[in-house]
């Protein structure tokens, strides 16, 4: 109980500061038309950092408790209770932080006028600052010409006549996807949330039941260190199916072969609550079969 509490809290508070920072990155490459306050920065990577304290911790729990041979039952008891505690108890706080009101929240300060952001071999001056980032601006890139461009309005469709800056995105792939998939998941739980206590705790009891019974497979080698890469592995492959069978074309498919059998909603739950009993339905098999085997020897 002490070590999830631990493992949760302090995954949540570092993951929220590195992503608070990465998009605060972010948005001074992409420089969006309307600037962004520190509070809502930070609501963003703190709902990001809670998706990745849930997978994160429960992993980190499950490999413990197996590494020290704990009672099975009780501990997948114990750590769902504490997760979906932990998890519901910080969706709330995020949701109340939506209101602080807008006086109390300032813009983020990256620069005065004629700030310059650099990224490899471009460069962009913005002569107004980031306070007008769709202001003027002049680009200067490796082996060419300066390059001004004047001040342009928002179009009728919301979309601005200026190119953006040209700064790229070198993360790597795997990382990027797994940012991704994060994000998506975080808005998920952040719109179940919205629409009544009742949708959240559906879905996300049912993930947290399935992510509790992955502990057949951290314990599926002889060897610590490759049973934490192959829950990482299963873990990663349970998020990257939440996403896909989240995903607006999935779930108009099973709206339409369910029909009116079960909302389209309750789907994704029930395969994961499917799932995950088959799961603990296994372990509790294999632990019998150990059990009986050692009262015959």
């Amino acid at each position: 109980m002490l070590l999830f509490s631990i493992s949760f809290l302090v995954i949540f508070l570092l993951s929220t500061v590195f992503r608070f920072l990465a998009l605060r990155v972010d948005w001074a490459k992409n420089l969006p038309t309307r600037p962004e306050t520190a509070l809502t920065l930070m609501i963003a990577a703190a709902h990001w950092a809670l998706s990745l304290s849930l997978f994160a911790s429960i992993l980190f729990a499950l490999s413990y408790t197996v590494r020290k041979q704990y009672s099975g039952l009780m501990s997948v008891v114990i750590l769902m209770v504490l997760s979906f505690v932990f998890f519901l108890g910080f969706s709330a706080i995020l949701d109340n932080w939506k209101a602080v009101p807008p006086a109390q929240t300032s813009g983020i300060p990256l620069g005065e006028k004629g700030v310059i952001l650099t990224r490899n071999n471009t460069s962009v001056v913005l002569l107004n600052g980031t306070a007008e980032p769709l202001g003027p601006r002049v680009i200067s890139i490796s082996g060419q010409p300066l390059t001004y461009q004047s001040s342009v309005g928002i179009d009728a469709d919301g979309l601005s006549g200026l190119p953006p800056v040209p700064f790229g995105d070198d993360s790597p792939w795997f990382l990027k996807s797994i940012a991704i998939d994060l994000k998506l998941n975080a808005d998920l739980f952040k719109n179940y949330y919205s629409n009544g206590i009742g949708t959240f705790f559906v879905y996300a009891g049912s993930l947290i039941f399935l992510l509790c019974s992955l502990g057949c497979a951290i314990k599926f080698s002889a060897w610590p260190l490759a049973n934490l890469f192959i829950g990482i592995l299963a873990f990663r492959g349970i998020l990257a199916a939440e996403v896909f069978l989240t995903s607006p074309d999935i779930q108009e498919v099973m709206a339409s072969f369910l029909k009116d059998s079960l909302p389209a909603a309750f789907a994704v739950p029930l395969i994961f609550l499917v799932l995950g009993a088959l799961l603990h339905l296994y372990s509790i098999l294999i632990y019998l079969s150990k059990r009986r085997y050692d009262d015959d020897y």
